[in-house]
């Protein structure tokens, strides 16, 4: 298995409980495509360079965790999904 890092760019309308059922559903997607969480660092809300949907601020999260290579494409498009999430990366460490 591989490492990687996933930055997460959330709504910053979502309160406490918006923002931690975002987090368990990409925990989950992680989990469902087996791999294993490691962990989740909350860098608070920031100003974005330009608005993304209408949205000027976002709460920004990352997300450390390994999986096997092949399952990333498959976690990026399950992630794509979720409307939370304004903007996601995920890079190899």
């Amino acid at each position: 298995m591989k490492r990687y890092e996933a930055m997460f760019i959330l709504k910053p309308d979502l309160d406490k409980t918006g923002l931690d059922k975002a987090l368990a559903q990409i925990q989950e997607v992680i989990a469902k495509n087996k791999g294993v969480g490691e962990d989740t660092k909350e860098w608070g809300k920031h100003k974005l360079a330009f608005p993304i949907k209408k949205y000027k601020e976002g709460v920004y999260y990352i997300v450390n965790f390994s999986v096997v290579t092949d399952a990333i494409s498959a976690i990026k498009k399950s992630l794509c999904l979720n409307e939370s999430i304004l903007r996601m990366l995920i890079t190899a460490l």
